[in-house]
């Protein structure tokens, strides 16, 4: 692969535990945060001044936005999640993909205790042709990247 390619390709794919979820329209917002903890000391001179440390990492949020197709195991575990509100046990690890033209993973985020916050369905408007799609906010906890 030539240095810089993979900034033009735009393959990846979504795993909810062992399964692809299919007919993924755009993966966004992929967010994760550390805490900032501040720390005022005092200088030997006696000047006050602020100290900034990591403190601990919160989990983060992604959505994901889908065509209505016949995904059975994200919507079952959409639908776990929001409307049987079983948290606990639609707690699952979610793998996004991003692959070069080849197909070959360039990169992988393994989102751990994932479970849906939010699901949006489609808009609807006369006269208007696109396609139906979903979108669903994902909540985290812990994110590995390789």
């Amino acid at each position: 692969m030539a240095q810089g390619d993979t900034l033009s390709t735009h393959r990846f794919g979504v795993q909810l535990g062992g399964v692809t979820v299919e007919s993924v329209k755009e993966v966004s917002g992929l967010t994760v945060e550390q805490d900032v903890v501040e720390t005022q000391q005092v200088t030997p001179t006696g000047e006050l001044f602020t100290k900034k440390q990591p403190g601990g990492q919160k989990g983060g949020e992604v959505t994901i936005t889908r065509g209505l197709d016949k995904s059975t195991e994200f919507t079952k575990w959409i639908q776990k999640t929001l409307l049987d509100g079983d948290v606990e046990s639609a707690r699952e690890n979610l793998t996004i993909e991003i692959q070069d033209t080849k197909g070959e993973s360039v990169r992988r985020m393994q989102l751990y205790d994932a479970w849906v916050s939010k699901w949006e369905g489609p808009g609807f408007s006369a006269g208007e042709s696109s396609a139906a799609t979903e979108q669903v906010t994902i909540v985290f906890e812990r994110i590995e990247v390789e």
